[in-house]
């Protein structure tokens, strides 16, 4: 018999007046996972956090914690903490005083409240700033103590709105690796809204993709970078080349696709097959294609392109391109191989990739 999960979503709708922020959504959360929630502004993503630290009500539907409906409870007799983009620390409360509250409110007396503090304050390394002034502290210091403020009740489940976003980008970085260890560790569920892919692919054992409400896509962070579902979340995670076009002839696990640009040979949809006359779009990821300056041999997908762009991140770059009729496109290489092909803005090279790197979109 398959564990029950900690969190159920079942057939949540929540409207604001005639606005439909979040469209029946069906979303099981398990004991001990670090699942992500994604998507661009306005995707229902916060109202989904809120609704389960009880901030709304869902205006249909159900949501159980530990199986127990609890659309109705209060957020005070919920043990779902929450750190907020903002942190919502208290300036009038030093470092420790922060870290006290959630306990003062339990009727937790002072020494126990104490002592459990300064535990957290212990782990979070910020021991030393417990009688600070929370505006004495930088961006990361303030990060911990609100992450201790939210563990030292040791909830089952802690909830996270954008909590790095206020960070620079070296910070972030470093309590990306602080959060993920504190959840292996502790065990403790998390649920982490952010716009941030990177964010959710390095530390998210599930990611959710959501779009207008609607959940597009829910897997493992390299599943959903290889397999998108949907056009949406192909071009949410900018990563991939996107093709539309007719399948023309079918043949051992590959289907050849006539598009505006040329006609391609991409892989069969083991999710959903694909037949002669179906209309089909299909992704290519970018670190999985090929830039060269002449015809490459072989059996590949090629086609021509110009050079629009570069865009460098650390050892890594994207490298822009536009074909003849317009379509965009993206390669992801290393400095050592541009080295070697003198790319030139406004210059041409030759775009291929094998039919195994192709992927159809069986949600389209």
């Amino acid at each position: 018999m398959a564990e029950q999960p900690l969190v159920e979503f079942d057939g949540v709708i929540k409207r604001f007046d005639s606005f439909v922020a979040v469209e029946r959504m069906d979303l099981d959360i398990h004991k001990g996972e670090f699942l992500a929630i994604m998507g661009s502004s306005g995707c229902g993503k916060t109202t989904t956090l809120r609704m389960l630290a009880g901030l709304e009500a869902p205006s249909e539907g159900e949501i159980r914690l530990e199986g127990i409906r609890i659309n109705d409870l209060p957020t005070w007799q919920r043990d779902t903490p929450m750190v907020w983009q903002s942190l919502a620390l208290f300036p009038f409360l030093n470092v420790r005083e922060n870290v006290e509250f959630s306990l003062k409110m339990r009727g937790v007396d002072a020494a126990e409240r104490r002592k459990r503090a300064g535990h957290w304050l212990e782990r979070m390394q910020i021991s030393e700033f417990a009688e600070r002034n929370i505006a004495q502290l930088s961006g990361g210091q303030r990060q911990r103590v609100a992450l201790a403020r939210s563990l030292v009740t040791e909830p089952e489940i802690l909830l996270l709105d954008e909590p790095l976003s206020a960070l620079d980008a070296h910070l972030k970085v470093r309590m990306q690796a602080v959060l993920s260890d504190l959840q292996r560790e502790l065990g403790i569920t998390f649920v982490y809204v952010t716009h941030s892919q990177s964010e959710a692919f390095s530390m998210a054992d599930r990611v959710v993709i959501m779009s207008r409400g609607v959940i597009e896509q829910i897997g493992a962070p390299q599943e959903i970078y290889r397999t998108p579902r949907t056009r949406f979340v192909a071009e949410f995670l900018g990563s991939s080349n996107i093709f539309a076009g007719k399948v023309s002839q079918t043949r051992k696990g590959q289907v050849a696709i006539e598009t505006p640009t040329g006609r391609y040979a991409t892989a069969q949809s083991d999710d959903k097959p694909v037949a002669v006359g179906d209309s089909v779009t299909f992704a290519v990821s970018g670190d999985r294609v090929q830039l060269s300056a002449k015809t490459p041999k072989g059996e590949f997908n090629t086609l021509q392109a110009k050079v629009v762009g570069e865009e460098f991140v650390g050892a890594t770059a994207t490298i822009y391109m536009e074909a003849a009729d317009g379509t965009e496109l993206r390669a992801q290489k290393s400095h050592d191989e541009l080295r070697d092909l003198s790319i030139k803005i406004g210059g041409n090279v030759f775009v291929s990739w094998r039919a195994d790197a192709g992927h159809i979109l069986p949600g389209e």
